[in-house]
């Protein structure tokens, strides 16, 4: 199936390993220019290397880095026409145990920035025939996950945000969506759940019965930024091998 993304220009977040760098592999290969963007230089340039992609260093956290990945792709590709958010997670830990300091940060990792990327490339995405907006959150927007209460705080923020978008970005063709992985295997899952991952009684409660691969995960991020993916907006879409109970 031709996805329709030669020649179309993505920027994806947090570029450099786990989910956004499958995001960029699969955009790659289905022969898109892609601005990879993370704040680790020597895997960044090797990878970008490796797909053909373009490297840009920085941190999401930082405004001015976020202007340059935007004037760099412009620069190098002369438009943006993709825009994968995606940022690592905060720190486990319970609901009581939030403090103004964790709040604050969760919220300057995952929300702001992505609030001002969008604010950045939107120009841009207006002028492209198929804009497209990804944003990765996480499988917590459908079901709270135990210990992990500012991400289960925070990233139903980015969901709000995301389908309020979708409603005004609709009538100039811009699609808008999330992309939700359950237990995908990524350092991620270290962080979670300790060196050796989750317990076999763990993964026995996902119906596949193993974790995700990043690949999966990122072939999903590619439909959504294609042409096929045209009709969609406004959703989030769940990777998580059927774990979710939830009919939605």
């Amino acid at each position: 199936m031709d996805l329709g993304l030669r020649g179309r220009t993505a920027i994806v977040c947090g570029a450099s390993s786990g989910l956004g760098l499958a995001s960029a592999e699969a955009l790659a290969e289905e022969g898109a220019n892609v601005a990879m963007f993370a704040r680790r230089r020597e895997q960044l340039d090797r990878d970008a290397e490796r797909i053909g992609a373009l490297a840009v260093r920085g941190d999401v956290t930082n405004a001015t880095d976020l202007e340059r990945l935007v004037g760099r792709t412009l620069e190098a590709f002369g438009g943006i026409d993709i825009v994968v958010w995606n940022s690592g997670g905060p720190p486990p830990g319970p609901a009581v145990g939030i403090t103004d300091d964790k709040l604050e940060t969760a919220f300057e990792l995952l929300m702001l920035p992505a609030v001002r990327l969008v604010r950045l490339a939107l120009p841009h995405l207006e002028r492209s025939p198929a804009g497209r907006i990804v944003c990765i959150t996480s499988a917590a927007v459908k079901e709270p996950t135990a210990h992990l209460a500012l991400s289960n705080t925070i990233r139903p923020g980015i969901t709000g945000w995301a389908k309020t978008l979708s409603r005004e970005l609709g009538p100039q063709g811009i699609t808008v969506n999330c992309v939700a992985p359950g237990r995908i295997d990524t350092p991620r899952m270290k962080e979670v759940y300790g060196e050796d991952g989750p317990s076999p009684d763990e993964l026995a409660q996902i119906p596949v019965g193993r974790l995700g691969t990043p690949r999966e995960f990122g072939d999903v991020v590619c439909f959504l930024a294609s042409e096929r993916a045209a009709y969609v907006t406004g959703t989030t879409l769940l990777v998580d091998g059927g774990l979710s109970r939830g009919l939605l």
